[in-house]
């Protein structure tokens, strides 16, 4: 065991820089090494603040912190509350005015882990830390605020246009998400840059640059058949039933819809008797049948998702067609639900992971290609990719997410920062240069 961590150790371990990087990148490099461990206090003092997205005094204290932070990097911030009814805590944003590039810089505040999962604080042997968020994504944000510090420090952040964009319900989006979304979807209008810094892809002794994100909806199937005596089942006055008619249509999923590149669907749930009663908000519902009785109703609750718009279209309309071919005596219908966009990759977006790849190479690694989006889920960069050139996957170097055992490894938080500052400073220069 003690080998596999020093070679892991190893790999993150990074050469003396050379000449490539100009002076002032060597000076936030510096500065950033001098600071990791301020950088991880502040990664302590928010894992250390449970704030499951239902959690809402708990996000809004994480919320208290991260605002400290921006008020004093001198940006005007804001808490932007949800209506009551959605029962979500709000986002904190931050902007500043500037005449480059505008930047817009997205974390979230909440985490999977509720109050009801206990909490896990902030724990740390040395070489990684571990507690609930930690890796996704309170580390991003941390990665944030010190590349932004880094900024300052050279006095390169003044003439930078920014928004930062912590939102508070990332891991269970209010609804509707024209409201939930409706701010950070503005930020994306207006910037031309927006950058994701939840936690980084690192496997297979490479770093990978997140180019594009599937989109993540959901569907509901409802199912209906003739309830009678089990002894009348497939009859002419009878049919197949409700259970049957569903695993018809989840069969013709699989073997006619699967099948194009990126695309997936999952039935999360099934219910399935003579009585159903479900909740898709809730995720839970109860079931009433016997064995002797051909089953009256059918739900199943799952989710779809997709590279593109298009490749969602096509994919809902041939769900519907499956659906649309009834066994004798059923009924079926099903009903589609927007959720997270795709982030499509697009040459702006394929652009930036050629900066962040040679700036990486700078830093003594290899190069970063881009990350196959069937690798990782959806996220709210994708509600601003449409807008704006866009690349996620900034923040840290860990494994475990949405597990109680997430970590985040400690030597990834200098580098994570060191990739972001020098990226956005190249992205300011590259607007002087215009």
């Amino acid at each position: 065991m003690k080998k596999i961590v020093i070679l892991v150790l190893a790999t993150f371990a990074m050469p003396a820089l050379g000449d490539a990087l100009n002076a002032e990148e060597q000076r936030m490099v510096e500065w950033i090494d001098t600071h990791t461990d301020d950088a991880l206090a502040l990664l302590k003092e928010t894992v250390d603040i449970p704030s499951g997205t239902l959690n809402l005094q708990g996000v809004r204290e994480v919320g208290v912190v991260m605002q400290r932070e921006l008020d004093a990097l001198g940006l005007e911030t804001e808490w932007i509350e949800m209506p009551e009814e959605m029962k979500r805590a709000g986002h904190l944003f931050g902007r500043k005015s500037g005449s480059g590039k505008k930047i817009l810089m997205i974390g979230h505040l909440d985490t999977v882990f509720e109050i009801e999962d206990g909490a896990r604080p902030y724990e740390s042997d040395g070489e990684v830390a571990r507690g609930h968020g930690v890796y996704d994504m309170k580390a991003g944000n941390v990665i944030i605020i010190y590349a932004l510090l880094a900024l300052q420090e050279i006095g390169a952040l003044d003439d930078i246009p920014l928004v930062v964009a912590y939102t508070g319900d990332e891991e269970k989006s209010g609804r509707p998400s024209s409201v939930s979304r409706k701010d950070l979807i503005e930020a994306g209008k207006w910037a031309d840059i927006a950058l994701g810094f939840e936690e980084a892809m690192y496997f297979d002794d490479t770093d990978w640059a997140t180019v594009a994100r599937r989109s993540s909806s959901r569907w509901v199937l409802t199912v209906e058949g003739k309830q009678s005596h089990s002894s009348d089942i497939f009859s002419e006055t009878v049919g197949a039933g409700a259970i049957f008619e569903a695993a018809r249509i989840l069969d013709a999923f699989y073997n006619e819809v699967r099948g194009e590149p990126h695309l997936t669907f999952n039935a999360g749930t099934i219910q399935g008797g003579t009585e159903v009663d479900y909740d898709p908000q809730q995720n839970r519902g109860s079931t009433f049948g016997k064995t002797n009785v051909v089953p009256r109703k059918v739900v199943v609750h799952g989710g779809i998702r997709t590279i593109s718009q298009d490749q969602l279209d096509r994919a809902r309309a041939a769900m519907q067609a499956v659906v649309a071919q009834n066994h004798p005596h059923t009924s079926a219908r099903i009903e589609f639900a927007d959720g997270y966009p795709p982030m499509s990759p697009t040459d702006g977006n394929i652009a930036l992971q050629q900066e962040l790849s040679a700036i990486n190479v700078l830093l003594g690694r290899k190069p970063m290609p881009a990350l196959d989006p069937s690798r990782r889920g959806a996220a709210d960069i994708s509600y601003v990719a449409p807008h704006a050139d866009a690349l996620a996957g900034l923040g840290g170097i860990g494994g475990g997410g949405h597990t109680p055992d997430e970590y985040v490894r400690l030597l990834s938080m200098p580098l994570a920062i060191k990739r972001a500052a020098i990226l956005i400073y190249r992205l300011r220069q590259e607007r002087a240069a215009d």
